[in-house]
């Protein structure tokens, strides 16, 4: 998807010529015969002000190391070999979007380092200069280490016996501590939405603490008076099919959510036919909305705030790591504050325990 900004001014004339051009890019799309030579580049004699909301031209990107260098043809067996990895055939469309997001950033920065360096071949000193160059204990920098790994041992690169520690950052894990919305300040936030189906996606994810796009890749019948109001989440999301439990329960009749059980066309429309969009597209969808409505957080908080009320009930890790579709390494490690605030509290707990009997 790509804006086609016209350089119109904010005026009734300015409004009537955009509607004009609009109706020529649909005809053209009718036909079969839109170009992008023709609307995504201006003539070079044609001068242009910019839209108010257009977005900054892009810069040219950074020559890599050459079609022809070594390099080069490490990366793309590289990426032939995740896309034909046989574990990730089930669900083409979460591997389309892991590759997108999560591995081709990191392999950009690797390709623009080594040719600001001169590197024509994957080597160790790369690697690290490129996990070196993201702040530590940031959540980048533990993903390129993970992208970097896999690429490594593809490639059959040894590497540093401290590449998981230097993953971190060296010593404790520093991953950033969120200033969470409590569950009452989750309640009132809603008022802040004024569209039912928005409000119907918000307690979604409130509730069972999904992903933003998973808010449309679910099955919503358990929903249904009667049901027992676990969620399944589609084999076609990011990380395949798994179970949802809410918690809090209550928040199921507080924000109405028995209504999509009978009728799950409630939530907003949002394309979901993976073969013309994308689970990025779908969720940026849900951020999009958040910013519309002036949301003092991100619908990842949300998801946050799920995961550490569960670490505060007691659910076992690999339980709440299982609903919310990761390893209970990245469940550990992403909560590291509040499992080890609810482990001390317990141990604490039974010494206290202990004295008292004694």
């Amino acid at each position: 998807m790509q804006r086609i900004s016209l350089g119109l001014p904010a005026s009734e004339a300015g409004l009537a010529e955009a509607a004009r051009q609009l109706r020529q890019v649909l005809a053209e799309l009718q036909r079969q015969q839109f170009d992008w030579q023709r609307w995504g580049r201006p003539a070079p004699t044609q001068t242009r002000t910019p839209a108010a909301d257009a977005p900054a031209p892009k810069a040219s990107p950074r020559p890599g190391p050459g079609p022809s260098s070594p390099l080069d043809h490490q990366l793309q067996a590289f990426e032939l070999a995740f896309k034909a990895d046989p574990a990730r055939r089930p669900n083409p469309a979460g591997s389309r979007t892991t590759w997108t997001a999560a591995y081709r950033p990191y392999l950009r920065r690797l390709a623009q380092a080594a040719s600001e360096g001169g590197e024509r071949r994957l080597s160790t000193a790369l690697l690290e200069e490129v996990l070196e160059s993201y702040p530590a204990g940031s959540r980048s920098r533990q993903q390129c280490s993970t992208v970097l790994g896999a690429l490594a041992q593809h490639q059959g690169l040894e590497l540093p016996n401290d590449w998981r520690q230097r993953a971190a950052g060296y010593g404790l894990h520093r991953a950033q501590f969120r200033q969470l919305p409590s569950d009452s300040q989750i309640l009132q936030l809603i008022e802040l939405i004024p569209n039912p189906a928005w409000r119907l996606a918000y307690g979604l994810m409130a509730t069972y603490g999904l992903r933003n796009h998973e808010v449309f890749f679910c099955d919503l019948s358990a929903l249904a008076p009667g049901g027992d109001r676990v969620l399944r989440v589609l084999p076609t999301s990011k990380t395949g099919e798994h179970q949802v439990w809410p918690f809090r329960p209550e928040w199921v009749e507080r924000f109405e959510l028995e209504r999509l059980g009978r009728d799950p066309a409630l939530l907003p429309t949002v394309r979901t036919d993976l073969s013309r969009t994308t689970l990025q597209q779908a969720g940026r969808r849900v951020a999009e909305q958040f910013k519309r409505y002036a949301m003092p957080i991100t619908p990842y908080d949300l998801r946050h705030a799920w995961a550490v009320r569960t670490i505060h009930v007691g659910l076992p890790d690999t339980v709440a790591a299982r609903m919310m579709g990761h390893s209970v390494a990245i469940h550990t490690r992403t909560y590291h504050h509040w499992i080890t605030r609810r482990d001390q509290q317990q141990a604490v707990d039974a010494a206290l325990a202990r004295h008292s009997a004694a």
